[in-house]
């Protein structure tokens, strides 16, 4: 019986998130994670896929996940879906709300302030369920678009690494999807049916990570190995993983 399309994609999803996982050594016995559930297509994947991979049993880790809702930013997520979808695929759920004062520091973005927030209440959540790994939705476009912001607007070669180990507290940030494209994933949501959040941010306009992805995009047109060749180039200057 020939494979579907679906099959075909869901495969090479699985495999590519297997091969980051023993390529980067993100997962190691006795590993407590905590998923950062924005409820995005990339979150529900990542946390579909440690679903899965956790009832293997090798190695042995167990899973988490927590979304955090910013009060005084219009991102209506679902919170019954997301609990629903995490407890039924054993996963259990956390749900916090905080919010941030743009007015308190006029030299911070919207943008920093946000994440910033948002990752503080993720590292306190963490240390609080006793886990030491944060495991984020970040896939291979989102690690470029990173590589090209940075080369672009601050001057340094860097991105956000594969594996990060955090230096003032027990913790390492993961991202398992980073050899994953979007492109796929956004295929794979739609066949999987996942129920899209509704995000309407008033300060997405300000950040130029759209402007890196159409430019990726043409120079993906210039050379479909584009992608390849930045991650390798990421590969050999040791800036994937940061112990």
């Amino acid at each position: 019986m020939p494979i579907s399309s679906e099959q075909k994609l869901e495969k090479k999803i699985i495999s590519r998130f297997q091969k980051a996982i023993y390529d980067y050594g993100l997962i190691e016995d006795g590993d407590k994670l905590l998923i950062g559930l924005s409820g995005g297509k990339d979150s529900l994947c990542l946390l579909e896929m440690l679903a899965l991979r956790q009832k293997i049993k090798k190695p042995s880790f167990s899973v988490e996940a927590l979304h955090i809702r910013m009060e005084n930013i219009k991102y209506e997520s679902d919170i019954s879906y997301l609990r629903d979808f995490s407890e039924s695929r054993g996963v259990k759920f956390h749900f916090v709300t905080t919010g941030f004062n743009s007015d308190t520091d006029k030299r911070k973005s919207p943008c920093f302030l946000c994440s910033w927030n948002r990752r503080k209440q993720m590292f306190m959540k963490a240390q609080e369920l006793g886990c030491n790994k944060i495991a984020l939705g970040h896939h291979m476009d989102d690690i470029i678009h990173t590589t090209m912001m940075n080369l672009f607007f601050q001057g340094n070669f860097s991105t956000m690494p594969v594996s990060l180990k955090m230096k003032k507290m027990p913790l390492t940030i993961i991202r398992p999807l980073c050899l994953e494209e979007e492109s796929d994933l956004q295929q794979y949501a739609l066949n999987q049916g996942y129920k899209k959040q509704v995000k309407l941010c008033p300060y997405e306009s300000d950040s130029h990570r759209a402007d890196m992805k159409e430019l990726f995009c043409k120079i993906e047109a210039m050379n479909k190995e584009a992608r390849y060749s930045v991650m390798t180039a990421l590969g050999h200057e040791n800036k994937l993983v940061e112990e």
